[in-house]
Order: structure tokens, then C-alpha cells, then sequence
């Protein structure tokens, strides 16, 4: 079996503030340093009501109502956050041997749920990350290149748009 060396992940959450917000899917890929697949993670996680009818409203989510709507109904579902780590650890160890990066876009945001909802988790991870951000920073930015990725706002399908978007930035590399 391969060993993994990047953790590509992504949370679906009822917002951004990691104090009054919650993780409603979580997705992760492991990918060796070639970006090649070695396994797929998904879960949903079981939110209080309350707090998605109180969290998901705004622009933000009426300009995303199907993914919002898609979210709120897997949401029956879904399991107790602290089995969803559990799973996600036993998945992680599975497949990692050494150090476990973590890769995703803006994945400092994810990062911050992590330490909030997944403290077990959250220790496993190194300290250094792999953020796809950066790169669309740079090549926005100071090379006035731009990849399009489709925001679908489900986890799974925005894994998979940041690593084909880093594969694009690493063509400019050769």
C-alpha cells in the first residue's frame, strides 16, 4: 500500500467564526507528493437545528441556496462530531506513516475548526501547510494568470477543484 503525504481537506460550515460556527461535512484526500489519489474520506456531521437556522442565513447562502438546501437535508444523517474524527483518525492512520500535512485553499480557515471541533485530530497534523491560496495569490497577482474553479461548496468536489488547480499552477514550473 502507498503512503500518503498530504491531507487535502475541506469542512463545509454553517459560517466562517470557528467560535459560533460548526462543521456540517468534512471531505479529505490523501495524495502522495505527486498529487496522485491514494484515498477518499466523507462524513456528515450532525448539526443542532438551531444553529443551522440561526448560522446559514445571508448573502452568502442565498446566493448558494442549493448547496445550503443540499446541506440542511443530509444533515438528518449525520453523526456526533466526535465520531467523525474518530473515523477521520482511523482513516489517517491507515494511510499516513509520517508526517501529515495539511493541504487544502484557505486551509488555515478548516485548520481553525479542526482545533476547535477535532482537538484529537488537530494534534496529529504538523504545523505545516500546504495552502493553495498562496499560490492563486502569486499568479493572480504578479503574473496576472488565473485558474477557474467551480465553487460547488460541497467538500468532496472542492477537494478535488484545489488539487487540479495546484496541478495547473505547477505547469508553470516545467
Amino acid at each position: 500500500m502507498k503512503t500518503a503525504k498530504l491531507l487535502w481537506i475541506d469542512l463545509e460550515m454553517t459560517g466562517l467564526d470557528p467560535k459560533k460556527d460548526k462543521i456540517l461535512e468534512v471531505a479529505a484526500i490523501a495524495t502522495d507528493m505527486k498529487l496522485n489519489e491514494i484515498a477518499t474520506f466523507e462524513a456528515v456531521v450532525k448539526v443542532d437545528e438551531k444553529i443551522i437556522a440561526s448560522r446559514m442565513v445571508g448573502d452568502f447562502w442565498e446566493k448558494n441556496a442549493a448547496s445550503r438546501d443540499d446541506l440542511i437535508k443530509q444533515n438528518t444523517s449525520g453523526q456526533p462530531i466526535e465520531t467523525v474524527e474518530k473515523e477521520l483518525i482511523k482513516f489517517i492512520k491507515k494511510h499516513f506513516k509520517d508526517e501529515i500535512y495539511l493541504a487544502g485553499n484557505s486551509i488555515h480557515q478548516d485548520r481553525k475548526f479542526i482545533e476547535n471541533e477535532m482537538p484529537e485530530l488537530n494534534k496529529l497534523l504538523h504545523y505545516r501547510m500546504l495552502d493553495v491560496s498562496a499560490w492563486k495569490i502569486y499568479f493572480e497577482n504578479a503574473l496576472g494568470k488565473k485558474f477557474i474553479k467551480p465553487e460547488n461548496h460541497r467538500a468532496l468536489e472542492d477537494i478535488n477543484g484545489s488539487i487540479e488547480e495546484l496541478k495547473w499552477y505547477l505547469t508553470f514550473l516545467k
